[in-house]
């Protein structure tokens, strides 16, 4: 009996010995995985911190680019020089300001164009010299409302909203003449036509959308031979003018398609933007 019961403490001592080193072990391996756990939380967490550092960093970059306010030169002032940011007052989500002086002006020109189409469309050829003046007082005082915004400091968004729209409507009420008095190729008067309204519906969907097109060196160009086209045919002038014309008509494409790009460029990179600050967002309570 004595034996047995020895037997049966020695047994019980072994058991226990066993079930006191597996738990030892599986509390080690316990251990083991929280701290790999542990650490991969860490690692992912640097990581979604140090994205989340870049992004930030790149947004306060841009803001201080978009905001901080060109040196006015005389370059700049005279619409020479046109590098830097544009004015903070100019961006979406800014006020309006309708009423500034360069915003003055360029109401008048916008008002000076039924004035201009009357005028026109009562002559008996199109080529009288009052409403040709009329359409160069209105076309040559493009210049004069940018060059008042950059002197007076007046910029709005009202503004780069208006000069855009009051360049198509005169440059369509031109068209518009030459096209009734067949003083110009209709068929590159057609082509103008429909680019000058396909150019206003993409600014109206962009403005809609929250992506800024900014004027482009072929858009700015081509505004030159396209007036002084129909200015050239509205005083008679033949050859020239039809020449002059059909230029502007194909760098107003040109910048067109420049504006198309722009635009799909902007849609994607915020898109793919988007894309990864959602990626990053499920990716790091995941992790």
């Amino acid at each position: 009996m004595r034996r047995r019961a020895r037997r049966a403490r020695a047994k019980g001592r072994e058991r226990r010995d066993q079930v006191r080193e597996r738990t030892k072990e599986r509390t080690e391996l316990v251990r083991e995985r929280t701290r790999e756990r542990t650490e991969q939380v860490r690692e992912r967490t640097e990581e979604v911190r140090d994205r989340a550092m870049e992004r930030t960093e790149h947004v306060r970059e841009r803001t201080r680019e978009l905001t901080e306010p060109a040196r006015m030169t005389v370059y700049r002032l005279f619409g020479i020089d046109r590098s830097g940011p544009p004015p903070i007052e100019t961006l979406a989500g800014q006020p309006l300001r309708v009423w500034t002086i360069p915003n003055v002006v360029g109401l008048i020109r916008l008002a000076f164009i039924p004035v201009f189409l009357v005028l026109a469309l009562r002559t008996d050829e199109g080529t009288d010299l009052v409403p040709a003046l009329v359409f160069f007082a209105i076309a040559a005082s493009d210049y004069l409302d940018g060059f008042l915004a950059r002197l007076t400091g007046q910029y709005s968004r009202f503004g780069t909203l208006l000069d855009p729209l009051t360049d198509r409507a005169l440059i369509v009420a031109g068209g518009v003449v030459c096209w009734h008095f067949d003083l110009l190729p209709r068929e590159a008067l057609a082509i103008l036509v429909v680019r000058e309204a396909y150019t206003t519906d993409a600014a109206r969907r962009a403005l809609k959308k929250d992506v800024r097109l900014g004027v482009n060196w072929w858009g700015r160009l081509a505004v030159w031979p396209l007036m002084s086209g129909l200015f050239a045919a509205l005083v008679g002038v033949g050859w020239p003018a039809k020449v002059a014309v059909v230029i502007g008509v194909a760098m107003a494409i040109m910048a067109t398609i420049r504006y198309e790009r722009d635009g799909r460029r902007q849609l994607r990179e915020r898109a793919a933007a988007e894309a990864t600050a959602a990626t990053d967002a499920h990716a790091g309570p995941a992790g």
